[in-house]
């Protein structure tokens, strides 16, 4: 990376968003990318957030080159100021999942970390049309989140949880996972993995046709 390119590494003091899950399941996460994504190439994140864990995934994964992107103007500083120095990291982009196109053009690998139930179900949407779009063959699809399974109880958490989410917005809320493989399936995205993770959470994995 030039230092021309470096420039956006300069963020202002203090826009350093922190999430506390995030130092809990990182380390559970990069586990399951080891084994999902490819040891070579561009991966983008959709729905970054604070920045930590693509800071986190771009230390472990030195010869991944992360894209970080995010619809939110201060969650893109966020993303800057905890990705600073990182070599294989890409300045962050503003990138909205329901959007026709993006302002990517390619990327091996693409990972999303709780957006599905943060966001309109139609950023689901819009995440797997993408992911369909910018994916080649064999390309993974990579979500993680709490999700709602036919015949698996839901934990008593993520119920408080889900009801906590349509308060904000009556929009948002935890997804089924059928109607998400569905949805993946529409774009040329095969369901590949289902693995429980901590705290009620699901990794799931797909791959480009």
């Amino acid at each position: 990376m030039s230092d021309r390119d470096r420039s956006w590494l300069a963020p202002p003091e203090g826009v350093r968003r922190h999430a506390p899950a995030t130092l809990r399941n990182r380390a559970a996460i990069a586990t399951m990318l080891g084994e999902l994504q490819p040891s070579a190439g561009a991966v983008l994140e959709v729905a970054s957030g604070s920045g930590e864990h693509c800071a986190y995934f771009a230390e472990h994964f030195p010869k991944l080159e992360w894209h970080p992107s995010d619809p939110d103007p201060d969650a893109l500083a966020s993303i800057a100021a905890w990705c600073e120095g990182l070599d294989n990291v890409r300045p962050p982009v503003a990138l909205d999942a329901t959007a026709a196109t993006w302002p990517v053009a390619h990327a091996d690998a693409i990972l999303c970390i709780n957006m599905a139930h943060i966001s309109p179900w139609a950023a689901t949407l819009g995440l797997m049309a993408g992911a369909g779009r910018l994916l080649p063959p064999g390309g993974p699809l990579i979500l993680y989140g709490p999700y709602r399974e036919a015949g698996v109880p839901t934990a008593p958490s993520n119920e408080e949880f889900d009801q906590s989410l349509r308060a904000r917005n009556a929009e948002w809320g935890l997804r089924v996972l059928d109607d998400v493989i569905a949805a993946a399936a529409a774009q040329g995205l095969a369901f590949e993995r289902r693995v429980a993770m901590p705290a009620n959470n699901l990794i799931v994995a797909f791959r480009r046709s």
